[in-house]
């Protein structure tokens, strides 16, 4: 599977079976993790056979159920470390599901108190990834359409049509989708694409989701970032 497949047949799962997950499997994340720790100067840490962190009200609230490994993300505040968080966390995400394994982004429902971390100065978890066997797939939910999140001057390039199209399916808080991307073209350079999210709950780890969704879609060759 690739990870354009991926990115099309991924859905959050929230109820997971009592499988372990294969050594090798495990290995290859936690590798990712390591080098993505380097690259953002963040802490992803993959935990396993760790039940009580969504052993609480909290995660039944959220309606998680047999979950007992995850990767936990920790990171300062701000919003330049919480797109870090979306962009990298994803790419762990996606990964997984290559390998056969389901997922879902937590962001409150979950206990902190149980996550085996140790914080640095200046660092909270700020979120966790479950991680596992799913009883299920997911399912598809409702989404924006291109003309709600995405503005460019006509005739529009099929790469920047097929990015947003990639980060449509991107995972948000709550499917709020805040995210929105916009062409900027100037003769003889290479097109510049903008993207911006509005206010809401993890807002800007959406964002850092759906830019790396975009780049899949769209080829990191054909444009640069603003």
């Amino acid at each position: 599977m690739t990870i354009k497949e991926a990115i099309e047949r991924r859905h959050s799962v929230r109820n997971y079976d009592a499988r372990s997950i294969e050594k090798e499997k495990l290995a290859r994340l936690t590798d990712m993790a390591s080098l993505f720790n380097y690259k953002s100067g963040l802490q992803f840490q993959i935990v396993t056979d760790e039940p009580k962190a969504f052993s609480s009200r909290l995660a039944r609230y959220g309606r998680f159920s047999g979950v007992s490994n995850y990767i936990a993300i920790a990171a300062p505040k701000g919003h330049e470390a919480d797109m870090l968080i979306g962009y990298y966390g994803e790419q762990l995400v996606l990964t997984a599901q290559t390998l056969g394994l389901n997922t879902c982004w937590v962001g409150l429902t979950f206990g902190k108190s149980p996550v085996p971390i140790n914080l640095k100065e200046g660092e909270r978890l700020r979120c966790v990834i479950a991680l596992g066997y799913g009883t299920s797939q997911g399912s598809d939910h409702k989404r924006k359409t291109y003309k709600q999140v995405a503005k460019a001057s006509e005739p529009v390039p099929e790469w920047f049509r097929n990015g947003v199209e990639s980060a449509l399916l991107a995972p948000t808080a709550i499917n709020q989708q805040k995210f929105h991307f916009t062409l900027h073209t100037s003769e003889g350079q290479l097109p510049v694409v903008e993207a911006t999210t509005g206010l809401g709950f993890f807002s800007y780890v959406d964002l850092g989701i759906a830019r790396y969704h975009f780049e899949v879609g769209a080829g990191k060759e054909n444009f640069n970032w603003k």
